[in-house]
């Protein structure tokens, strides 16, 4: 079994090593990338009218699904929201957001809506820095934001881990705290919770 202090510094050591690689990727291949995964999302994401979509604002090399998110909500009569820190290591925030609302400065310098408009989201895209296929098992930045949001609210919103092929492991090593995702979607598989990767 490992111990705490081992699956912390594994953890930490993968995602460094996958956030570099990352980096890497250059302008071709990104929008490549953002155009498989938007069809991606489109099979895998349900359409929910009259609710909100979660969605996340881009940082450190994630694919910017923004204009994906605002064709979908727009054909699905479906409202955006953005995740906010509103308090250190406690559940997020999610606030209603549309293409050129005004925009602040949150949490890790990260754009957030100014306007406090608070909604319940029935459906969440989360960025996968890594992912474990097996239990659908997300790799985030460390901090537990998103794990102690789906785990707060009720009812759960369907949880949709976005990343890449590249960014599988074997284990993440699965905490009491992880909360698994709904369904994972990279450019070439999509797993729900009860079923396993196909290419």
């Amino acid at each position: 079994m490992i111990d705490a202090v081992d699956w912390k510094a594994f953890r930490r050591a993968e995602r460094d090593r996958l956030l570099a690689a990352r980096r890497t990727i250059g302008a071709a291949e990104r929008e490549r990338l953002t155009a498989v995964l938007a069809r991606q999302l489109d099979a895998a994401v349900p359409p929910q009218p009259g609710r909100a979509l979660g969605l996340y604002w881009p940082i450190k090399g994630e694919i910017d699904i923004r204009a994906w998110a605002e064709a979908f909500a727009a054909r699905h009569a479906m409202t955006l929201a953005l995740p906010v820190v509103v308090e250190k290591a406690a559940p997020l925030e999610f606030r209603a957001w549309a293409p050129g609302d005004a925009m602040e400065r949150g949490f890790w310098n990260i754009l957030v809506p100014a306007v406090r408009t608070v909604v319940v989201p029935a459906v969440v895209i989360a960025p996968l820095v890594g992912f474990q296929a097996a239990g659908t098992w997300r790799l985030g930045y460390g901090g537990g934001y998103f794990d102690r949001t789906l785990a707060s609210l009720a009812p759960r919103p369907c949880a949709v881990g976005l990343g890449l092929d590249d960014a599988e492991l074997a284990t993440i090593h699965p905490q009491p705290h992880d909360v698994p995702m709904d369904v994972l979607v990279t450019e070439s598989r999509m797993l729900s919770a009860a079923q396993s990767f196909s290419r």
